[in-house]
């Protein structure tokens, strides 16, 4: 072989050998972040998994991909949002921002495990068939702050007891919305208080909304208290 010939020869398989080592590797995981609400908001919840991730030996970017997806609080986009993520093939699917996530991720998917943070009654929603035993491919993080709402209403009653009329905003397009508002409103008649209802699907309906507020606030005597996401 000539001395030209052989350098050449050389040369190539010096070039090729790493590009073939690179396509022997495996491919690095990708995990999904599905999320109700929008990157601005959830800053500290981004941050703190990310933390999680690489107190237990996953650092983007490195050992994995996170690929996120959000709705910015039109819960109607969750559904494409997590369809999108299963065809990214996704590893696992976090399902953040409230429990519409979750249920979006379940309904996409039976197969890719899905772990989730609710506030509301994840066995009443239907995310999972028990606490106990969650079954299925869903599991998570059940902090039921909406079972919390009554208790809430009796805090305020005791920190302003003159007042006879309570305003509650409210997102009706969140799963748990409707049960959370039947809570406050029996804690209400228990009470003795007069409960307001304001409704704000979107960033958008929020001044509407506190408009109404503040005209029946003027015609009668009402505190503007709750938010209910």
């Amino acid at each position: 072989m000539k001395r030209r010939e052989f350098i050449t020869l050389v040369g190539g398989a010096a070039v090729a050998w790493p590009l073939a080592a690179r396509a022997q590797q495996p491919a690095m995981p990708v995990v999904g972040f599905l999320s109700g609400r929008s990157p601005g908001e959830s800053a500290a919840v981004v941050n703190a998994f990310r933390q999680g991730l690489a107190e237990n030996g996953y650092v983007e970017g490195k050992d994995i991909a996170i690929e996120f997806r959000w709705a910015d609080g039109r819960y109607d986009r969750l559904a494409a949002l997590a369809t999108e993520l299963v065809a990214r093939q996704v590893e696992v699917i976090a399902a953040t921002g409230g429990s519409v996530s979750g249920l979006a991720a379940k309904s996409a998917t039976g197969a890719i495990p899905i772990v989730f943070s609710s506030g509301g009654d994840a066995v009443k929603l239907g995310l999972v068939a028990s606490l106990n035993r969650p079954g299925g491919n869903v599991t998570g993080v059940n902090l039921v702050f909406g079972a919390l709402g009554a208790k809430r209403l009796e805090l305020l009653h005791s920190l302003v007891p003159a007042t006879a009329a309570i305003a509650m905003l409210v997102n009706p397009n969140y799963p748990s919305a409707a049960s959370e508002v039947q809570d406050v409103e029996a804690a209400g008649r228990t009470l003795g208080l007069r409960i307001s209802i304001f409704d704000a699907r979107t960033e958008s309906e929020f001044e509407p909304a506190f408009t109404a507020l503040a005209e029946q606030r003027r015609q009668r005597s009402l505190l503007p208290t709750i938010l209910t996401l």
